[in-house]
């Protein structure tokens, strides 16, 4: 399992190295720049400041010298909010936009996983087609769809909970976009759970564990769930990336002062540094959570810790 751990931290490195170039390459070759929408500079006041943030040199000066400065912590100033450095604006906006995510993960493991043994376990065909039903909608409808829906429904008709803003302290500012971003989730988790389960109890080894006189609830516990939630972890590694992208659209429509609201206003006003920070801090926690996923893979299925 140290083995496995070590295979896999290894691996981040070189991925990461990845996805810093290609988001440097492709956010400083779009068409803009950081000074088109100054007012009134004159080409020698945006030549000067060109000169200051470095951006009048080549390219390839300009991403050694971003390498030199991110091995040291350095995301660098931000373009547009002078006032403030990238790592204090991601500083100010991440605790909140990863308590969404890890509030959505927690809910949508505790509803979808439970739903979907229950659905295998009782097999009937209301709980077949319910489980079809909830997971059509929740493939056709995304993110910026649902969200206004129960916006509406239980803050604007029912005034049960508010349907935007923040408010420091106060949990029920996030009830609606962690089930917003949860829902979807929480679906596909009951889906995969329910088809992977039926599988493994006509697998030999539960046949012949019922065979033996255990009971159904010893069965289902001891032999069959282990694994049938093996496919369910390794869903886990993808469907972060959905929370990751997804949670940006939530923030936005609910609109929270996430970290999402920088990233996009950054993309917006070319504030290079801003999107390089973002799109690092996203990309890391990414990849954190792919190896949870991995190593909770290993743990339950040995034939991979063995390769």
């Amino acid at each position: 399992m140290l083995k496995l751990a070590l295979r896999r931290v290894a691996a981040l490195i070189p991925t990461l190295l990845i996805i810093v170039t290609v988001s440097f390459a492709i956010i400083r070759l779009a068409p803009g720049g950081p000074f088109d929408e100054e007012q009134a500079v004159s080409p020698a006041v945006r030549a000067n400041l060109e000169r200051v943030y470095g951006l009048d040199r080549p390219l390839p000066a300009q991403y050694l010298s971003y390498l030199r400065a991110l091995a040291r912590g350095d995301f660098g100033p931000s373009l547009r909010e002078r006032d403030f450095t990238v790592s204090e604006l991601i500083a100010r906006g991440l605790p909140l936009s990863a308590t969404l995510g890890l509030c959505a993960i927690a809910l949508a493991l505790l509803t979808g996983i439970p739903a979907g043994i229950a659905a295998a376990v009782w097999h009937r065909p209301g709980a077949d087609l319910a489980i079809a039903t909830l997971g059509a909608l929740g493939v056709a409808l995304p993110s910026f769809v649902i969200g206004p829906l129960l916006a509406l429904a239980f803050g604007i008709h029912l005034h049960w909970l508010p349907v935007a803003g923040w408010q420091p302290g106060a949990a029920r500012y996030l009830v609606l976009p962690v089930v917003t971003l949860a829902l979807p989730l929480a679906v596909a988790l009951a889906r995969l759970t329910r088809a992977s389960l039926l599988e493994v109890l006509r697998a030999p080894f539960v046949l012949s564990a019922r065979a033996r006189g255990l009971g159904a609830a010893r069965v289902l516990w001891h032999h069959a769930l282990r694994p049938a939630l093996l496919p369910v972890v390794s869903y886990l590694g993808p469907a972060v990336a959905y929370l990751v992208t997804g949670s940006l659209v939530v923030e936005v429509v609910f609109g929270l002062p996430g970290t999402g609201r920088y990233l996009v206003q950054g993309a917006i006003d070319r504030d290079y540094p801003l999107v390089m920070g973002m799109v690092i801090v996203y990309g890391v926690l990414t990849l954190l959570l792919n190896l949870v996923a991995d190593l909770a893979c290993g743990w339950l299925d040995p034939g991979t810790r063995r390769e």
